[in-house]
């Protein structure tokens, strides 16, 4: 009994033994991946101390970076997986077999030299992403090779290539546009220029190779990664404008209405013209219809000049002079609130009196430059121009407005020393200025990015300006039909007598729609159920988010998952999260060069890729 017990103790103890040392197995396999997750977060890009190797061939591309036009941008309906899905980010490790089998022997995870100097871990766009390749061979021998991490360069090249040695520029092109980005992006001149260049001085000028490519693009690598890693707001953006394009036909349908001709100049335009353009917070840019023809802002500037004043003066000091509530009126009314001002900047009298809040003690010529240095600002530098003609015949046909103007001078609504009579000639020269419906989804886009214009990335606004402008907007941007608009579409926007509504979807985009011909309320008829149907498809009203609501398309989702933000997308961040986000260790086949008996391949992939 006493040897029979002596062996169950024995056995018992072996098992405890073997469990022992299994358990400390698995702390030290989950010990060796954070070393080597963590020594991969430090590594920085070539260039740095230690220098760097080139990334893998376009031979290793093909099996370790999926083709990613179909996973990563157009038109592919397999592609939508969402953020999590990571294809092209994948890192290569090789290790021998027996390191990963036996605890205590084989490779460890490679410990830094004393006295070695940290990895770079600057954010220069123009040097590619470092790491290391660790392989094992037999022996136990460590051989570290650069370009785990390969560079955002060589990932957008493979992401491109899909396998080839050289890309067409016409795929380029057409890629780029695919995510919503156009060759005339200020953003993107830098490799705009080098792509013409390098095709002016090579022999074969329609074919980049991965050194021509990584030429071109190194300047803007950032922005370009974004793009084609659907990083922006909109990342199926070629889905969501054929959307668009359903509803402007959708609108375009629509009859009734008539045009503006209490301004002589306005009833020359005609009732079929129609256009809708947008551009997203990240400058990703659509247009359907008449979208390249001029015409005047007219009511739709007062939200402008309205954001100037408080970007210059502040709150409070504006406020003194002009109210907030909705009137409740005609936009045109010699009506003024019980403290006789104005009720709203939104309003011909408030808007007067905004007028004459800027640049006070400047010549009209000085105040009217000023604010068209910020509408260009505003709009990117695209299309603002001056109809002279609109002016004249504004001011021939204003009775009403200088009937506002005396009105308000007589209830003192005006800074002390203001001339009324040059403050109406500046209010008709603002309502005269001209855009396009491209220029202006850009000036709306500013707004809906928080002041910040969305192609070339300056501060327009301050965020005061822009908060108070949007609320403004949204309870008396659209004339006596305002309660009904915030109430079915939920957005800020303002319409003008031209026929344009210019529409704000917050941090998300700005759109103008332009149609001529209006309703009773003076809002343009196409713009309206434009506006209607947008909402009715996508969950851009203000509350569509509340929980128990229909769910509607959103478009700033991807397969089912929300749209996350990831920090400063500089190049280091965006370098590592292609490589590690939410990662796992998975066997490979080992490439075809390799000894497939000493040697196993570990990739990191997505956990949206794993079956």
């Amino acid at each position: 009994m006493a040897a029979v017990g002596g062996g169950c103790r024995g056995a018992r103890g072996a098992a405890v033994r073997r469990g022992g040392q299994s358990a400390r197995w698995r702390r030290m396999m989950r010990l060796w991946r954070s070393a080597l997750l963590r020594e991969l977060l430090l590594l920085g890009p070539p260039g740095a101390a230690g220098g760097g190797a080139p990334a893998p061939g376009p031979a290793a591309a093909t099996r370790r970076l999926p083709p990613p036009l179909a996973a990563l941008g157009a038109s592919s309906p397999t592609a939508r997986r969402g953020p999590a899905a990571l294809p092209s980010a994948r890192g290569l490790c090789t290790r021998s077999e027996g390191a990963l089998e036996e605890p205590g022997k084989g490779a460890q995870a490679p410990s830094p030299t004393p006295g070695e100097p940290p990895a770079d871990s600057g954010h220069n766009n123009n040097h590619g992403g470092g790491g290391k390749e660790v392989a094992v061979g037999g022996g136990g021998e460590n051989k570290v090779k650069q370009g785990l991490l390969p560079s955002l360069e060589d990932l957008l090249f493979y992401t491109i290539a899909e396998g080839q040695e050289k890309i067409p520029v016409h795929k380029f092109i057409t890629a780029l546009k695919s995510t919503g980005l156009r060759t005339s992006d200020p953003r993107l001149k830098e490799c705009m220029d080098m792509l013409r260049l390098t095709l002016q001085t090579t022999s074969d000028g329609v074919m980049l190779d991965k050194d021509l490519f990584k030429k071109c693009v190194q300047s803007n690598i950032v922005l370009l990664t974004q793009a084609f890693r659907r990083k922006f707001v909109i990342p199926d953006f070629m889905s969501f404008t054929s959307h668009i394009d359903e509803l402007y036909e959708s609108a375009k349908k629509q009859s009734g209405g008539k045009v503006a001709d209490y301004i002589p100049q306005l009833a020359k335009f005609s009732p079929d013209l129609w256009g809708v353009s947008l551009c997203t917070v990240d400058g990703q840019r659509h247009s359907v219809g008449d979208t390249k023809v001029p015409f005047c802002l007219q009511s739709c500037v007062k939200p402008l000049k309205y954001a100037i004043a408080v970007n210059d003066l502040g709150t409070e000091y504006v406020h003194r002079y002009v109210g907030k509530e909705p009137s409740g009126l005609r936009f045109n009314k010699l009506f003024l609130n019980e403290d006789d001002r104005p009720h709203n900047p939104m309003v011909n009298a408030g808007a007067i009196v905004i007028t004459s809040l800027i640049k006070q003690g400047a010549n009209n010529a000085e105040k009217f430059d000023y604010v068209m240095q910020f509408m260009n600002k505003m709009a990117g530098n695209e299309y603002v121009g001056f109809s002279n003609a609109t002016f004249q015949s504004e001011r021939e046909s204003g009775d009403r407005n200088f009937a506002i103007g005396y009105y308000l001078k007589e209830k003192k609504c005006f800074p002390e020393g203001t001339d009324m009579v040059a403050i109406l000639d500046f209010y008709f020269q603002l309502c005269s200025i001209e855009v396009t419906c491209e220029s202006a989804s850009v000036m709306a886009a500013t707004l809906a990015n928080g002041g910040f214009c969305p192609i070339t990335g300056e501060r327009v606004l301050s965020p005061e300006a822009v908060r108070n402008t949007l609320s403004l907007m949204h309870s008396c941007g659209m004339y006596d039909f305002s309660g009904q608009f915030a109430f079915h579409v939920g957005l800020p926007a303002k319409s003008g007598v031209a026929g344009g509504i210019l529409l704000v979807v917050p941090n998300v985009m700005g759109l103008m729609c332009w149609s001529p011909p209006l309703d009773k309320m003076g809002n343009s008829v196409k713009g309206i159920h434009f506006c209607h149907d947008l909402v009715s498809l996508c969950n851009f009203h203000n509350y569509d988010n509340l929980r128990h609501f229909a769910k509607k398309l959103d478009p700033r989702r991807e397969g089912g998952d929300q749209r996350h933000s990831f920090g400063p997308m500089d190049y280091e961040n965006l370098q590592q999260e292609l490589a590690l986000k939410e990662t796992v260790w998975k066997k490979v086949s080992p490439e075809s060069n390799e000894d497939i008996s000493r040697t196993v391949v570990y990739r990191m992939e997505g956990r949206g890729e794993q079956n």
